[in-house]
């Protein structure tokens, strides 16, 4: 009888752990709705003739002159294997980036990408591939995310693509910060009514197993001109060579390109001493239309009085993609927030992976004790299961709000999701009396959600590359919260006449960082432009005379305000769907100013037939994990997720239900040989 006993002890325990581990890592079996739209792990072939690898290197140059970004990246693909190849590649961009040019090299000959509506293109892009020629397709699959196809790449074929695109570099709380993405990390998808929609296909992306680095080669360079002694240039991300040949001017490379396995954000810092490059008006003069940008620095932040209680609901995504790295400096971070409220403030924490838990059913006084019991509960927290964001940010506005109090909602996540659209429409219709706050976490952080939380919830984004920033970002964003620098601000135009103004309404500014508005203009650049806003319980007035504007050529003007209506047209617009005249809008402006939008896309086709028979491999370029990003990420354990905190009830309900099976079983048999006997 004891034998059977332990035997039984045994059998559960195991059954316990297998259960488990079915729930994190045995999902790739299972018959999954979502599993088209799962990012998966690369397995090589056993068949070494098709190119798995394509992509043999990316170099980066950006040329920095005063707050303008000009960028140009060059993927080599280059197929070592016997049988043409067509290649797709899935990278990513900055969201702020206006990307107007393509060009496509084959051997010795050049091809310039046209731009075109995306359907138009895709079906030139695949007529020229059915045909045998090679061909480029570039689509945006999101804000920050691109696809490069690749048609026809034959043996020891090299196909060099070079992609140009500008943007703003503007300092916050006096540093300056340029952020070039390396890798897309993996989406999680909730069910779609739609599994096979073309929106999402992007997500069914190869991945590299966490460690592992991939052949290609990585290298950046940058080269900065700010007209003012820059100062203080450091690069968090990855060991740098620093060559000034200026005070004004100086020039930043990898120490060891070798070294760069692109698996996190190359993150680039600097100042500038003397007058700040970020003031004032530049005008662009041309043929058909003209152009202004208008940055203005904020005034400096006063002490408040009198700072009424707040509410703060924290989200803490414990998901998969979370587990290690990101989950421990998230759980750093938010003990430093919750330590750093004052006791007249109220907090509630949520939890959420696959599902969500609360701490409290309505939101608890900052004091010592609910702020222990917080901490004690972020610490049992080990990450595992989806990313459901949608439902933990509906389940925070369902708390019941604290009377007299401002809310705040803050969501501490590394954004791998790929419904953006949906939480920001979830946030549009809750701004009445709520803000909302987001953190990333980690080197590659979807930026588009991260930053679109803040843009549409009239708030701040911050990322947290590793532990030691927690601190100073909690501490930076009790500031800002407390002591807003701007609020009520209004732009007047007098005697210069501009229109096509974006953005058209400004949000309260938090963070010290100059307000930029761009617009187009007529007639001759003359009167003043007035900034007037509250800073405190003072009135804040700003002038600007636009006869002392530096005017010229700054082509770079253009594209930043067309893809300035681009954003606020569709990144961030949730209603877009049923809205063909926006459609309309976004392809004329990409097509005017050849910029690549949601529906227009650059296309590169060369007229020689170069595979006559057809015969091709479709080759989808594996990436790597971003850095810190554990393998529960990808398949099984990012396509399924249970409520924190009771990922252990599952398979302990299925352990007991199987041992009592059991021992029944074991007593109708116990009885049938008594009966027997």
């Amino acid at each position: 009888m004891k034998m059977k006993k332990k035997w039984l002890c045994v059998f559960f325990t195991l059954l316990l752990v297998l259960s488990q581990a079915w729930a994190v890592y045995g999902m790739e079996e299972e018959d999954d709705p979502d599993k088209t739209l799962a990012p998966y792990f690369f397995v090589e072939g056993a068949d070494p003739d098709p190119d798995s690898f394509p992509l043999k290197e990316t170099k980066v140059s950006s040329q920095i002159n005063g707050v303008i970004a000009d960028t140009y990246v060059t993927q080599t693909y280059t197929n070592e294997g016997k049988t043409p190849i067509n290649a797709k590649y899935i990278f990513p961009a900055s969201t702020k980036a206006s990307v107007h040019g393509m060009t496509m090299q084959v051997g010795n000959r050049l091809i310039t990408a046209r731009i075109k509506e995306k359907e138009e293109a895709r079906e030139e892009f695949e007529e020229a591939k059915s045909q045998g020629k090679s061909a480029s397709l570039l689509e945006q699959q999101r804000p920050n995310v691109f696809s490069m196809d690749v048609a026809n790449v034959m043996p020891n074929d090299t196909v060099v693509i070079q992609l140009h695109y500008t943007e703003m570099v503007v300092s916050t709380e006096g540093s300056y910060q340029f952020v070039f993405p390396t890798v897309t990390g993996p989406r999680y998808t909730s069910s779609p009514e739609d599994p096979g929609k073309d929106d999402n296909q992007w997500v069914s992306t190869p991945y590299l197993k966490e460690g592992k680095t991939p052949s290609g080669r990585y290298d950046i360079a940058v080269s900065l001109s700010t007209g003012v002694p820059v100062t203080d240039i450091t690069c968090r991300s990855h060991s740098i060579k620093i060559d000034k040949s200026s005070a004004s001017a100086a020039r930043i490379t990898l120490e060891d390109p070798e070294d760069f396995a692109g698996d996190r954000d190359f993150i680039l810092d600097y100042k500038l001493t003397g007058q700040d490059v970020n003031c004032g008006l530049l005008l662009d003069q041309g043929e058909e239309e003209n152009f202004f940008m208008l940055m203005i620095q904020p005034p400096k932040r006063y002490d408040p009085e009198d700072i009424p209680p707040r509410e703060y609901i924290f989200l803490m995504d414990v998901s998969g993609s979370m587990y290690g790295f990101p989950l421990d400096t998230a759980k750093g971070l938010i003990k430093d927030l919750v330590t750093s409220l004052r006791d007249t403030d109220t907090f509630n924490l949520i939890l959420f992976s696959g599902a969500s838990s609360r701490m409290s059913p309505v939101s608890v006084p900052a004091t010592a004790e609910n702020i222990q019991r917080a901490v004690e509960l972020i610490d049992r927290q080990e990450g595992g299961g989806g990313t459901e964001i949608a439902p933990a940010l509906r389940d925070a506005l369902a708390i019941p709000k604290t009377e007299g109090t401002s809310r705040s909602i803050i969501t501490i996540t590394d954004g791998y999701i790929s419904g953006e659209k949906e939480i920001f429409g979830i946030i549009s219709q809750n701004l009445a009396d709520t803000d909302f706050f987001s953190f990333g976490i980690g080197d590659s952080v979807n930026r588009y959600l991260i930053d679109g939380i803040a843009k549409v919830g009239l708030g701040e984004s911050f990322v947290v590359t590793d532990d030691k920033d927690a601190l100073d970002t909690a501490k930076r964003f009790c500031t800002y919260i407390q002591a807003p620098l701007l609020t009520d601000i209004q732009v007047s135009y007098n005697g210069f006449e501009v229109y096509d103004v974006e953005p058209a309404a400004l949000p309260t500014l938090f963070a010290q960082r100059p307000i930029v508005l761009f617009g187009k203009w007529r007639g001759e650049p003359g009167g003043s432009i007035q900034v007037t806003g509250r800073s405190g319980n003072r009135d804040y007035v700003q002038d600007i005379q636009v006869s002392q504007a530096s005017i010229g050529s700054n082509p770079g003007i253009s594209y930043l305000w067309a893809r300035t209506m681009v954003e606020n047209l569709t990144d961030y617009n949730t209603g877009l769907e049923e809205d063909d005249s926006i459609k309309k809008e976004v392809t004329q402006l990409g097509l005017k100013y050849s910029m690549m939008t949601p529906y227009t896309s650059f296309v590169a086709v060369m007229e020689e037939v170069r595979n006559p028979d057809g015969a091709c491999r479709d080759v989808d370029q594996p990436l790597p994990l971003p850095q810190g990003v554990s393998d529960l990420s990808v398949g099984g354990g990012y396509t399924i997720g249970s409520e924190p905190g009771t990922m252990i009830l599952v398979p302990a309900a299925t352990a007991i239900i199987a041992g009592n099976i059991l021992i029944r079983s074991r007593k109708k048999g116990g009885a049938k040989k008594q009966n027997h006997s």
